[in-house]
Parts: structure tokens; sequence; C-alpha cells
């Protein structure tokens, strides 16, 4: 789901449930010349069988999808199609909901009352495979950097779910079920939350977890 190399034009999904937010974004980034919105989609439900079927370059994304939390929204994506850039563009300027979001996997972080010329740089920017986070922003996520946190603190809340049902003994398979995603999302989580906990087997992890009192 990455841009091809050579490509004359960034190709944009939109994701956002405002009519008139969606025609003005598709109206600013006409402005681009290297940019085309390829689809706009309302839902969380959208978003994930829209990427099931087409391939983009950018999800351009608004937090405040219906159907899905924001945040949970982007690892799901990011989870399915970890080579597709998502660039988050919301009404919420709260450095530790930006923080979330890009911890989660955003690679860039705008507010809706940024400039059309900063909306398309960031568009550019993230497609060409690097971070952008709105400027107002910067320097409060600096202020907001927390010291390292514990281990259950690392995780997000679809992590902990996963947690819990394989230390429950579920298979990847039963807790893809129990989610709604695809087995391979959930051998991604597996494979996030080992990396997180430093650990190298299933069979370590859930020594880890009951070891840590990460589960109950």
């Amino acid at each position: 789901m990455s841009r091809a190399p050579g490509a004359a034009k960034i190709h944009v999904l939109i994701a956002d449930d405002h009519a008139l937010v969606r025609d003005g974004i598709r109206k600013i980034l006409s402005l681009g010349d290297s940019i085309e919105v390829a689809g706009e989609v309302t839902t969380a439900a959208e978003v994930l069988a829209y990427l099931k079927e087409a391939s983009v370059d950018l999800l351009l994304l608004d937090l405040l999808m219906p159907g899905s939390n924001g945040v949970d929204l982007i690892e799901r994506v990011v989870a399915a199609h970890p080579k597709l850039p998502v660039l988050v563009l919301t009404m919420h300027a709260d450095p530790h909901i930006a923080r979330r979001a890009l911890e989660a996997g955003a690679a860039g972080y705008l507010t809706k009352d940024i400039s059309p010329e900063l909306l398309i740089e960031a568009v550019q920017q993230v497609a060409a495979g690097r971070s952008f986070v709105d400027p107002a922003l910067s320097a409060a996520l600096i202020r907001s950097e927390k010291p390292a946190q514990a281990p259950l603190e690392q995780l997000s809340a679809r992590e902990r779910q996963v947690l819990v049902a394989l230390v429950r003994g579920d298979t990847l398979v039963e807790i893809a079920t129990q989610l709604n995603v695809a087995a391979n999302t959930v051998s991604t989580y597996k494979a996030r939350l080992m990396e997180k906990l430093g650990q190298e087997s299933l069979s370590d992890l859930v020594r880890y977890a009951l070891r840590n009192g990460l589960v109950d």
C-alpha cells in the first residue's frame, strides 16, 4: 500500500464523516499538482473495506470516525497495511491526543485550522516517508513527553485484549473471531507484544504477563 516509485500522483483516501469538510479538503488537495483524491469514506468500516480492495498512497484520517475510536482505527490500519502512511487531520489540538495517535502508528498529525499550503506540504512529506506534525503542536508535544512507562502502560487497549486472550490460551483464529479482525492482524499484535515486553516466544510472553500481573 506504499507509493510506487516514480508515481506521478499521490493518491489520497479522505476519511471524514462531514461532507462539507471532505469537499473543502478535496478542493485544497486539487491545488497540489502531485496530489489526487482516490476516494472518500465516512466510517471506520468503510476505511477498512476500501483499503482491503484498493491501493492508495496515503490515508488522510479524521479521528472522530463513526464506528471506532480514532486511535484504535489507526492501530488496525497500520497492522493490516504497515506500509500505508496515515496522516491525521482533526479538530483536536490536545498534545496528549496527538501523542496517542502518533504512538499508534500515525505518520503525521494536523489540526483543521491549518493553512491549505500546510496541508498540501504535510501530504507530500508523509507520502514521501517522512513524519509531519502541526508546527503549532510540536513544542507542546515535547513538553508533554512522559518518563519511561511501566510495561502495562506501554500497551494499547487492543494489545491488552490480545494479551489477555493469549494468556487464557485462545488461538490466533479464536482471538481474531472475538475481535472481528483477520488472524494475521492478531499475529501482528502478538509480535508487537513480544517486542514491547522483550519476550522471544509465546510461552515467555504468557509467563511474563502472569509474573508481572499484567493480566488478572
